[in-house]
C-alpha cells in the first residue's frame, strides 16, 4: 500500500486508515479479525476516540493489538476543551488502550470560534496536550471538525497544530467549497497531516464506493480514514487503496459534478448562474447556505424511499442549520425573489433554479410551506 507524508510529524502513513467508530457495532472477537488483518495487509493508521462508546472502541483495539503496538500510527482524541478535562481524557485513553502513548492526539469535534478560543486560553487543552507531549504521552496534536472548515482555517492561523481531520468526499466538496479553495491549499504549505474523513459521506455514496474512494485516495491529503465493520469491507477497502491509479484534474472534475448522487438538484458551486437577477443577488451563495443547513439532502422529490430515509438521517449531522439560518438573514435578496422563467435555464447541471430557490428559500427562512 502507498505510504504518504504526515505532514512535518515526521510520520510515514499508509493511504488507508482504519476508524475505530464503528468497532462499537461488532464483538470483541470480530474486531481482533479485522483489526489485525488491516495490520496484515500494510495498513498502519488506527483512530479512535474516548467518546466512542464511552471508550468501548479504545478498549477493543487495546485488546486487539496492543501486542503490535510498534505496527501503527495511533490516534485519538478529546473533546473536553480545558486542561483538566484534556488530561482525565487522554490518560483514560492511554488505558483503555493499553499503551504509554499516542501518535496524534486531536482536539475532537472542534465546530465553531468559541469552542477553538476556549482550547486555547490559558487554562485550556491544548496547553494541556503541550504537557503531555512534554512527557511523552502524546507525540503530535492537532483537531477535528465536520463539515464547514472555517474553524480549522483559523485554527491554523493561530496555533502550531500539527495535523488536521476533515469531511471530504465528492459530494460534500460542493456544500464546503472552502475545504478544497482554502483548507486543503492552507494545510500542504504549513506543511499539516490532512486526515480525511468520510470518504463515502456518512454512507451516501456506498453504491459507487470504488468513484468515492479513488477520488479521495487522488486528493493531496495523507490518510483516509474509513470505518470497517465486517472482513468484505476490510477486504474490499484495502484492495482498492491497493489498486487505485491516481486521477487527474479533468476525471476528479466529472466525478466532482456529474456523479449520479448530486443529481439534478446539487449546486456544484459553478457560478453560471450568477447572471441572473440584480446585482447583489446570486444564487449559489444561497445554495451554499443550504449545504450549510442540511447538505442540500432534502430535494422535495421521493424516487427511492431507501436514499430518501438515508438522507433524512444524514441530512443534520453536522448541526449548522442556525449557523446556515443567521448568514441566511444577512444576505440583501434571498431565495423569494422573482425571475424570469426564460433566464434560469442556465444551469449546465439541469437545476430547476427556481424550484430550488424557493426550497432554499422555504429551509433557511423558516418558512411554514413551500
Amino acid at each position: 500500500m502507498e505510504m504518504r507524508k504526515f505532514g512535518k510529524t515526521g510520520l510515514e502513513v499508509s493511504l488507508l486508515g482504519f476508524g475505530g467508530f464503528h468497532l462499537l457495532e461488532i464483538p470483541q472477537k470480530e474486531a481482533t479479525v479485522l483489526l489485525n488483518e488491516y495490520l496484515d495487509r500494510g495498513g498502519n493508521y488506527i483512530e479512535t476516540a474516548m467518546s466512542y462508546g464511552q471508550g468501548e472502541s479504545e478498549r477493543k483495539i487495546g485488546r486487539a493489538v496492543s501486542s503490535r503496538r510498534d505496527e501503527y500510527i495511533l490516534v485519538t482524541k478529546t473533546g473536553d476543551r480545558d486542561a483538566e478535562g484534556c488530561r482525565k481524557s487522554v490518560e483514560g485513553s492511554l488505558e483503555n488502550l493499553q499503551t504509554d502513548h499516542v501518535d496524534i492526539l486531536l482536539m475532537h469535534g472542534v465546530q465553531n470560534s468559541e469552542e477553538l478560543a476556549k482550547i486555547l486560553a490559558p487554562e485550556g487543552a491544548f496547553g494541556e496536550a503541550q504537557k503531555l507531549k512534554a512527557e511523552g504521552k502524546v507525540n503530535h496534536i492537532g483537531l477535528s471538525m465536520h463539515g464547514q472548515p472555517d474553524v480549522l482555517i483559523e485554527a491554523l492561523e493561530k496555533a502550531p497544530f500539527e495535523v488536521v481531520m476533515t469531511t471530504l468526499n465528492y459530494y460534500d466538496v460542493n456544500n464546503f467549497p472552502k475545504l478544497l479553495d482554502v483548507l486543503v491549499p492552507m494545510a500542504n504549505e504549513k506543511e499539516v497531516g490532512i486526515i480525511l474523513m468520510k470518504p463515502l459521506a456518512d454512507g451516501l455514496l456506498y453504491k459507487n464506493a470504488e468513484d468515492a474512494f479513488n477520488y479521495a485516495f487522488s486528493l493531496p491529503v495523507s490518510v483516509v480514514v474509513t470505518g470497517m465493520n465486517n472482513r468484505e469491507m476490510v477486504k474490499l477497502d484495502m484492495d482498492l487503496a491497493d489498486n487505485y491509479t491516481q486521477l487527474d484534474g479533468s476525471a476528479m472534475g466529472i466525478i466532482k459534478t456529474c456523479a449520479p448522487e448530486l443529481g439534478k438538484y446539487m449546486c456544484r458551486q459553478c457560478g453560471i448562474c450568477d447572471s441572473l437577477g440584480p446585482d447583489n443577488f446570486k444564487a449559489r451563495d444561497i445554495f451554499r447556505l443550504e449545504g450549510l443547513y442540511d447538505r442540500q439532502m432534502r430535494t422535495g422529490q421521493i424516487d427511492d424511499t431507501g436514499d430518501f430515509a438515508l438522507r433524512d438521517r444524514l441530512r443534520f449531522w453536522f448541526g449548522t442549520q442556525d449557523r446556515a439560518r443567521e448568514e441566511y438573514a444577512q444576505l440583501p435578496v434571498k431565495g423569494d425573489i422573482e425571475l424570469k422563467p426564460e433566464e434560469c435555464r442556465v444551469c449546465p447541471y439541469g437545476i430547476d433554479i427556481p424550484y430550488k430557490l424557493a426550497l432554499a428559500d422555504y429551509k433557511l427562512a423558516g418558512k411554514e410551506s413551500y
